[in-house]
């Protein structure tokens, strides 16, 4: 099972809308794709319509260890793709996990229950420094941050994000060593030579450091990404094939090209997603067994 949190210390770069189109896309692709919300304003909970609503979420998984998945997991419209919805309204958690002695490990200890119900769990946080960000990233195999092309967001990303990730170095005496963090340069203007640039000096930048990877897919700053989410569906069912004349690549292209960047191992996979959705009626690879 494959763990990635998508983080930054900054809101508003498309840390919700990442998680859900990279959800949408490996669910299509006939991965079972678990979404769990910690973020307090719960964009990614209503993101997807449900056809199933869990009586629990977030809060009873992190303050009670609820393991019952009937009681945590609701399940999204796309087949496949199910979520663990934010439910702490009040942001309780992050005051309780602060004292609690296991509070950034609790995460990390209770994913393994997951495990045989799932191939990817993918992780929204909210957009600043807290206990639930770091539980978040000591529970992944891999940290996903995106940066959108503006000089100030690169100084927050070295500044809030990268620095995070050294402060739980420290770790690694436990046994537990952080996450690699991959660079997703998000909503990039096509003809923006300003954007370009930016991504060339990330490129130059974090070349020489350790665990620290500018990926090479780029998602572009088209209308689809909204539209999608006003539909409330993956963006790649929204858009199979680029607009005459439009330079950016079409967005199914680009979610199978970061999917693929970022989860080799399942690129044949990603490669026949098309853009129709699946029936229930479908047989999905590596199933074992009736799902919740």
């Amino acid at each position: 099972m494959q763990v990635v949190s998508i983080i930054s210390t900054k809101g508003g770069v498309g840390k919700t809308t990442t998680a859900a189109n990279l959800g949408g896309l490996a669910a299509d692709a006939g991965l079972r794709v678990l979404l769990l919300d910690l973020d307090v304003q719960p964009t990614l909970s209503s993101y997807f319509e449900l056809t199933h609503r869990a009586q629990g979420g977030i809060y009873e998984l992190l303050a009670f260890n609820e393991q019952s998945l009937e009681q945590l997991v609701s399940r999204t419209a796309v087949t496949g793709l199910d979520v663990v919805l934010s439910n702490d309204d009040r942001g309780d958690l992050n005051t309780l996990l602060l004292h609690a002695p296991d509070g950034r490990l609790r995460l990390r200890h209770l994913l393994p229950m997951l495990a045989s119900r799932y191939d990817l769990v993918l992780i929204d946080t909210q957009g600043a420094r807290s206990v639930l960000l770091e539980m978040a990233v000591l529970a992944s195999n891999l940290a996903l941050s995106p940066v959108t092309p503006e000089i100030l967001a690169a100084r927050e990303l070295r500044r809030g994000t990268l620095q995070l990730i050294d402060d739980l170095a420290p770790y690694r005496h436990l046994g537990i060593n952080p996450p690699p963090l991959h660079l997703l340069i998000n909503r990039v203007h096509p003809v923006s030579t300003n954007a370009r640039l930016i991504h060339q000096s990330l490129r130059h930048v974090f070349q020489a450091r350790s665990g620290v990877q500018v990926l090479t897919a780029i998602v572009p700053a088209i209308e689809t990404y909204p539209r999608a989410s006003t539909r409330r569906l993956p963006v790649h069912r929204i858009e199979q094939r680029a607009p005459t004349g439009r330079v950016a690549p079409a967005a199914l292209d680009t979610m199978r090209t970061l999917a693929c960047e970022l989860f080799p191992a399942w690129c044949d996979k990603f490669a026949s997603v098309t853009g129709k959705p699946q029936t229930n009626g479908e047989t999905r690879s590596d199933d074992n067994g009736p799902r919740l």
